[in-house]
């Protein structure tokens, strides 16, 4: 399998995993099983959207600036690293929870606007897509590659997160459950931390 795609895949999916209002949110409207299926696609074109704009924009700019590629390296190789401290730190406290309201929202057009709202309004999503993704889509010959398998990763997580929370729900309870994750992220974020490192040193 290309290296490219598998890359892609694995960071995309190890940055989605993180617990967030977005996750959550997905989470409640699967275990309450309202407008399901509009939830997923909306959250799933969002990140590809994101995650396109990541590879193709910002990373191709950067692309063309060697001096300010290598700093987007070392800047990118810093950030995971302290992911993945958080991470672990996570772990270790067992303090990763997934929180999301009681409040029952029915009407599409409300669930698709709050959903929107955690999207497009989370910076850290920026971070993630645009200048995460991009900065490390430069390392490989084939950003296409890449961006199909950072794109795959969140369809097959939103759509799997959002139809699975009821199977998924007593599992989201378990802090063993929650510390393996963080604990697998880590090690995840620490790899790609070292192969962006080796890119400049």
């Amino acid at each position: 399998m290309n290296g490219a795609f598998v890359s892609g895949f694995f960071l995309s999916f190890s940055l989605i995993l993180a617990i967030g209002p977005q996750n959550a949110f997905v989470l409640r409207q699967g275990l309450l099983r309202q407008h399901v299926f509009p939830i997923a696609v909306f959250c799933a074109i969002s990140d590809i959207i994101l995650i396109l704009m990541g590879i193709f924009g910002f990373g191709s700019i950067i692309s063309d600036f060697e001096d300010f590629s290598h700093y987007m390296f070392i800047i990118g190789g810093i950030w995971l690293s302290g992911y993945g401290i958080l991470r672990l730190k996570g772990a270790y406290v067992a303090d990763s929870f997934l929180e999301a309201s009681n409040e029952e929202v029915s009407d599409i057009k409300l669930v698709l606007m709050n959903c929107a709202v955690l999207t497009w309004l989370n910076p850290h999503v920026y971070i993630d897509t645009l200048i995460l993704i991009g900065t490390v889509s430069i390392r490989f010959e084939d950003p296409i590659q890449f961006g199909l398998g950072a794109c795959l990763a969140s369809i097959l997580f939103f759509f799997s997160l959002a139809f699975g929370a009821r199977v998924l729900s007593p599992l989201m309870s378990s802090k063993k459950a929650w510390q393996i994750l963080d604990v697998t992220i880590s090690l995840v974020m620490f790899t790609l931390a070292y192969l962006m490192f080796l890119e400049v040193f």
